[in-house]
């Protein structure tokens, strides 16, 4: 029963349009299917591990990050803000590759870009702290090592079907893209990051004139 649970709190987690699934779908049009499917991976394998680190009842991790959480925020802003620029740039020098049987050079450039959004989001460390206080809270999970194993991997394999979806659903309309409306495409991308990135911005200052009054 928990791991249908787990399952399906990974995969609708994944879900939601944010800063990671704009990003695996940048990486899937940039470059192809492979690497687009390397950066939902490695996310999908963030999350399992977040959940574990939560279950194992590390909650002191929140506690400490509590009185940086404003400064998370600004330096997930900036990345947010360099990667949608970055798209940007790519949409003026992006050149469709012509040759069919061309050899497509693999880079780690997506893992990278994943580990910067994923560990500068405060608001994925509370998800999962909260998902494993829920799951202990109501008796779900006991404080048992395989349980917390199967149950975090179970999310890890939730959210990676989700990026499967995405990414395959992605890929397999690429083709039909002319030049432009990948340039098009990158541009709109580029410009959610850069929203987001605003949003958080404001959000960090929000926050840090919020415990200037407290103190």
């Amino acid at each position: 029963m928990f791991i249908l649970i787990g399952f399906l709190i990974g995969f609708f987690a994944a879900v939601p349009v944010g800063p990671v699934n704009i990003y695996i779908i940048s990486q899937t049009l940039k470059r192809d299917f492979f690497h687009g499917m390397i950066a939902g991976l490695f996310t999908a394998l963030l999350d399992m591990t977040f959940c574990l680190v939560s279950l194992f009842g590390f909650f002191h991790i929140s506690i400490n990050l509590s009185g940086y959480t404003h400064w998370l925020k600004v330096a997930a802003a900036a990345i947010l803000l360099f990667l949608g620029l970055k798209l940007f740039h790519d949409a003026r020098s992006f050149k469709l590759n012509t040759e069919k049987n061309g050899p497509v050079t693999k880079t780690a450039r997506p893992l990278l870009g994943v580990v910067l959004l994923y560990v500068s989001n405060p608001s994925l460390y509370a998800f999962w702290i909260g998902v494993a206080g829920a799951v202990t809270a109501h008796g779900l999970l006991k404080n048992v090592f395989w349980p917390a194993i199967l149950f975090a991997f179970s999310c890890g394999l939730g959210a990676l079907l989700w990026y499967f979806f995405l990414v395959r659903l992605v890929s397999h309309h690429q083709a039909k893209f002319q030049e432009k409306t990948f340039k098009k495409l990158l541009i709109i991308l580029g410009s959610l990051l850069m929203a987001f990135a605003i949003f958080t911005f404001i959000s960090a200052f929000a926050t840090i004139k919020l415990v200037g009054q407290v103190f």
